[in-house]
C-alpha cells in the first residue's frame, strides 16, 4: 500500500485553479521530488496536503486514512511533518526549546508548561530536553542549544528546522526548498544529510526543489507540475529528457544547471 495516494487533487483560487487534477503517490522510504516553474502549484500542493488549504476536491490518503479537510495540527497528528520556503522557528526561543516544541503531540504537559517550568512536570521536562539535545547533535547544533535560533546563521536555521520537524516522529517529512539560500558545499552536505534522513527514521521524503542536480542525484522519483497540471512523472532520468519537462521547465536555463 502506498505511503501517500493523492486522487484527482484540485484547488481554486475565486477564479485562479492553482492545482488542477493532480494524481500523486510515493512508497514509504521514498525520497520524491516535485518541481516545476514559479508559479506552477508546487507550495499550494504542499499547503493542502498539510492542512493549511482547506476545501480541495479530490482525495489525500495518507497511511491508509483520508486527510480530506483537516486541519494543520490533526494532519501533523497522522505524522506528516514539514519545513517552509521560509524559514519558520521561533526566533526569541533557544535552539533546544525550538525543537522541544516539535514534540508537543509526545507530551502529556503543555510544552509551553515545559518550558516555563510550571507545574511540578521536570521528568517529562528532563526527557524532552535530552531528546532535544539528541537531535541537535545528530544535525550539528550540540553546541549552538542554548543560543536564540534568531541568532543562528541560516544554513544552521534550515538545519534547526529540520531537526524540529523529526521530532515530530514524521512518517512523511515535507521539504518546502531545502536548499534555498545554500551555497554549493551546504547544497552537497543537504544532499548526503536528505539521504542519512531516510535511512536512519524510515520516513518517506517529499521536497519542493528548484535545484536540478540535487533533485537528480537523490530522488527515487520526480514529477513536474506546470499551470497547477501535473505533466510528467517517473525517475530522474525519465523527467529530465521528456521534451514537455524541458520546454516548460528545464529549458529555460541548461538542465544540468540549478534553475
Amino acid at each position: 500500500m502506498a505511503l501517500l495516494e493523492i486522487k484527482k487533487l484540485s484547488k481554486a483560487f475565486g477564479g485562479l485553479v492553482a492545482v488542477n487534477q493532480v494524481d500523486f503517490e510515493m512508497n514509504e522510504g521514498q525520497i520524491a521530488s516535485i518541481i516545476g516553474p514559479n508559479g506552477a502549484g508546487k507550495t499550494t500542493f504542499f499547503n493542502i496536503i498539510s492542512g493549511y488549504y482547506p476545501g480541495f476536491e479530490g482525495s489525500i490518503i495518507f497511511d491508509g486514512k483520508g486527510l480530506k479537510n483537516l486541519t494543520p495540527e490533526k494532519v501533523a497528528k497522522h505524522r506528516i511533518a514539514r519545513t517552509f520556503q521560509n524559514i519558520r522557528l521561533f526566533p526569541e526561543m533557544l535552539a533546544v526549546e525550538n525543537i522541544m516544541v516539535g514534540m508537543h503531540m509526545d507530551l502529556k504537559a503543555s510544552i509551553f508548561n515545559i518550558v516555563l517550568h510550571s507545574g511540578g512536570m521536570k521528568r517529562e521536562e528532563g526527557e524532552a530536553y535530552e531528546r532535544a539535545v539528541e537531535l541537535l547533535t545528530y544535525v550539528g547544533l550540540e553546541t549552538r542549544k542554548n543560543e536564540l535560533a534568531k541568532n543562528l546563521a541560516y544554513g544552521e536555521q534550515r538545519r534547526l528546522e529540520i531537526a524540529r520537524a523529526i521530532a515530530m516522529k514524521p512518517k512523511l517529512l515535507l521539504l518546502d526548498e531545502p536548499a534555498a539560500g545554500l551555497n554549493p558545499r551546504e547544497t552537497e552536505e543537504l544532499k548526503q544529510f536528505i539521504g542519512k534522513l531516510r535511512d536512519d527514521f524510515g520516513c518517506g521524503i517529499l521536497l519542493i526543489e528548484h535545484d536540478m542536480k540535487l533533485v537528480m542525484e537523490i530522488s527515487d522519483k520526480v514529477a513536474v507540475l506546470n499551470y497547477g497540471e501535473k505533466i510528467a512523472e517517473g525517475a530522474p532520468h525519465e523527467v529530465k529528457n521528456n521534451p514537455m519537462v524541458i520546454e516548460a521547465y528545464l529549458g529555460i536555463e541548461d538542465e544540468e544547471e540549478a534553475v
